[in-house]
């Protein structure tokens, strides 16, 4: 009956038309707009950016794990692009901010759980252009409860805005503006993604002609690592009295139960689309923030494979990234070109046919070519991190790289499928022609990123004491 009565009030909390929904003002409605790579749309495309928490490429079934089970993303793969190459930065807020706003974080990074109050962000750029905006899920870059709109974002249903409750069990969010707690019973996955889904729903009823962008950075699979409600274990009474949420639970007994639940929030909110009639219309992207959690070791292509998260190397960095589009990117395509999480804020401009405010500030590069399938219009033969989780400025460590090898600001010199934990520098020794032309070309990408950082240096070490959390 608690349960019953808990279902009852979140779906007249997130009903259409409800106090938590109810419509602002709009932005002016869209005009057609022609696609950059030739195809025509009537239309522009709604977009969702959708962003997992700790989960590495190791852990989806699509890019050879026989270990989990992710079918709802092994399907949005089936049916539209995997990317081989792409990487994000190790932990989460450097992740962010980067995929945010399109810049690597040697040009704007400040510190852990911020975003800089001066940033435009993809949010921004598409409300502006007449797009109704919306995000769900993790927030961690405060601001307050006004920065996501300052951020560019209508709507939001978000966790670690101005707080750290229970992310999981009895979550305690804040939506439009209010702080909720909820105590009978909830798992926060579920109340996030119910309002992503009554966003679409509704305003696929109110303005079927207005276009969408939903960012979705998920809470999950992120420790602590608990029972979920698919879960024999689930606990509806967990912390259910807790102010604030327990440290802990990082122990891997449930990190199954944790990817399943991911890959099924991913489902739900990808299937209310399709239900909506809105699939062949809106480009769905998915990818993870870094590696998975080190307490967990996965068997991958033969292999133990131990979570990174929080290390330059590649269990740290390497992610899964799909996209989906109907009638643009050809079902159960793969791809091997480079991505990294600066080319996420052109891609999102460049797919709504709109010019960016900024664009030469703009580290990234669109992936509409290879969306389209002509990937040699796409030039991007390497990929850079600037990595300092709290922004130091003179401890931070940079890479270049390839998909096989990756150069550091020291000078170390790896061949990460040969050495996934970069034990073996190669820089002293002998190189085959083809290994020491990559190697040189990767030297002058890193001068010329060494000198930006250092052009940056000053001022964002000034910001990083002016900008507060």
């Amino acid at each position: 009956m608690k349960i019953w009565i808990a279902v009852t009030c979140l779906s007249l909390l997130f009903a259409p038309g409800s106090r938590l929904l109810a419509q602002a003002d709009q932005p002016p409605k869209p005009t057609a707009a022609p696609s950059r790579a030739g195809k025509s749309q009537t239309l522009r495309p709604n977009i969702v950016m959708i962003m997992a928490d700790d989960i590495g490429v190791e852990c989806l079934g699509s890019y050879g794990s026989d270990r989990y089970k992710t079918p709802h993303l092994d399907r949005l793969a089936a049916a539209g692009l995997r990317f081989e190459n792409a990487h994000a930065q190790p932990i989460c807020t450097p992740s962010r901010v980067q995929l945010m706003t399109g810049i690597y974080n040697n040009e704007n990074y400040l510190r852990f759980g911020v975003l800089d109050p001066a940033a435009t962000t993809f949010a921004n750029e598409l409300r502006a252009a007449g797009y109704a905006t919306c995000i769900a899920g993790k927030w961690q870059l405060s601001g307050g409860f006004d920065g996501p709109r300052r951020f560019g974002f209508d709507r939001y249903c978000l966790w670690q805005l101005t707080r750290r409750p229970s992310r999981y069990p009895n979550p305690g969010l804040e939506i439009d503006g209010k702080a909720f707690d909820f105590k009978n019973g909830e798992f926060g996955p579920d109340v996030v993604s119910d309002y992503l889904v009554d966003f679409i729903k509704q305003h696929r009823a109110d303005s079927p002609d207005q276009p969408f962008l939903i960012y979705y950075p998920m809470i999950a699979p992120h420790w602590p690592f608990v029972p979920t409600p698919d879960h024999p274990d689930w606990d509806p009474t967990m912390w259910r009295n807790k102010k604030n949420e327990p440290g802990g639970y990082k122990g891997p007994e449930y990190w199954d139960a944790m990817v399943q639940y991911t890959d099924k929030m991913v489902g739900k909110v990808v299937d209310c689309i399709d239900e909506n009639g809105l699939g062949e219309s809106t480009l769905v992207m998915w990818t993870g923030d870094n590696g998975t959690y080190e307490s967990v070791t996965s068997k991958w292509r033969g292999q133990d494979y131990q979570g990174g998260k929080g290390k330059t190397t590649d269990n740290g960095t390497h992610v899964g990234f799909i996209a989906r589009w109907p009638g643009v990117i050809e079902k159960g395509t793969v791809s091997d070109a480079l991505v990294d999480f600066s080319d996420v804020f052109p891609t999102i401009i460049d797919a709504a046919g709109h010019q960016a405010t900024a664009p030469k500030q703009l580290s990234g590069q669109s992936l509409l070519p290879v969306f389209h399938g002509d990937s040699d219009r796409r030039k991007k033969d390497y990929i850079y991190c600037w990595y300092q989780r709290d922004g130091k400025r003179d401890q931070a460590s940079e890479h270049v790289r390839t998909d096989r090898f990756k150069l550091y600001a020291d000078g170390r010199f790896f061949d990460t499928q040969a050495d996934l934990l970069e034990q073996t520098d190669l820089s002293g020794e002998e190189m085959t022609p083809d290994v020491k032309e990559t190697y040189q070309r990767l030297q002058k990408a890193m001068a010329k990123h060494r000198e930006k950082t250092l052009l940056h240096d000053e001022d964002l070490a000034r910001r990083r004491t002016q900008v507060s959390r």
